[in-house]
């Protein structure tokens, strides 16, 4: 080994393993700086088979430490890690950080302060938990409440009427052609049953529009077909209404008037399709109205 010099040389030798084989290794010795003090030499050529042969350092305050490890013992201090085994069974250092934990811990005592708030008694036995589900509760029973209460007393005026004092009768007659049927001598008299059949169901068809008009329903009486006349056919009608005494004059203006019935009747005519009602379609071009007095 030369002297009065600050490097030193690094011979390799035969070490013997535990296995009982002579592998080649590397001795690191100790190298002297200028000030003294003793700094691990290494051969950064060194394999993973080769033996790491290290001198051990002696450090400021007297102790004593491998060369080999300080280092990674001093990369190591100050961090935090755990394994995780990922699906095919390999492990892997997982970090946490610092700022992880500290949001962890924020959270656990949030949650805790909560629990402990809700927890508290307000009076007797009673807890802060227990006095807020019972305010929802009551809201909940006072809507239920409401709607019931709402729902009993609205009352709709006109919907609550007495059949028995709609006496004075009030007539519409007119006239409309069924364009798909041919005429025959057996409609000319209502006395054949295929007239009655057709004008049993005209009179029908009449009744159930005006019944379930919301306006014109509760005075609706009836509708009669009078007779079936030649022009392909042509049927004669006859509307019956009945008013209630004190309020015919606004009724007849208004309500029942002939432009209010016979926009009803027209109304239904145009949305009817002419291929679903077959020998019952009527024609609403050729519909004809006119107040009886």
């Amino acid at each position: 080994m030369p002297s009065g010099s600050d490097n030193m040389d690094i011979e390799l030798q035969a070490v013997k393993t535990r296995n009982g084989d002579h592998e080649p290794g590397f001795v690191s010795y100790d190298r002297v700086t200028g000030n003294g003090e003793s700094v691990a030499n290494s051969n950064p050529d060194a394999s993973e088979k080769d033996v790491l042969l290290s001198v051990q350092i002696d450090g400021c305050n007297g102790e004593t430490t491998a060369a080999g490890s300080a280092a990674a013992a001093l990369q190591n201090v100050g961090n935090t890690s755990e394994e995780v085994t990922t699906p095919n069974g390999e492990t892997v250092a997982s970090s946490v950080s610092e700022e992880s934990q500290s949001i962890l811990g924020n959270v656990s005592r949030e949650g805790r302060r909560i629990k402990k708030e809700l927890n508290e008694i307000l009076f007797w036995k009673v807890r802060l938990w227990m006095a807020i589900i019972f305010v929802f509760f009551l809201i909940f029973v006072v809507i239920i409440i409401s709607l019931l209460l709402c729902s009993a007393i609205h009352e709709d005026k006109d919907e609550k009427f007495d059949p028995s004092l709609f006496k004075f009768p009030l007539y519409f007659n007119g006239s409309f052609q069924l364009p798909n049927l041919v005429y025959t001598e057996n409609l000319l008299t209502l006395s054949f049953n295929e007239s009655q059949a057709l004008a049993s169901d005209l009179q029908e068809k009449l009744a159930d529009l005006y019944r379930s008009s919301p306006a014109l329903g509760r005075y609706f009486s009836g509708a009669e077909i009078q007779a079936f006349r030649n022009g392909s056919v042509i049927a004669d009608y006859q509307l019956k209404f009945l008013m209630p005494e004190e309020r015919q004059e606004q009724l007849k203006n208004y309500i029942l008037s002939r432009e209010m019935v016979y926009n009803v009747l027209r109304q239904f005519l145009y949305d009817q399709e002419s291929e679903e009602s077959g020998p019952m379609y009527i024609d609403p071009v050729s519909l004809n109205m006119f107040l009886k007095q």
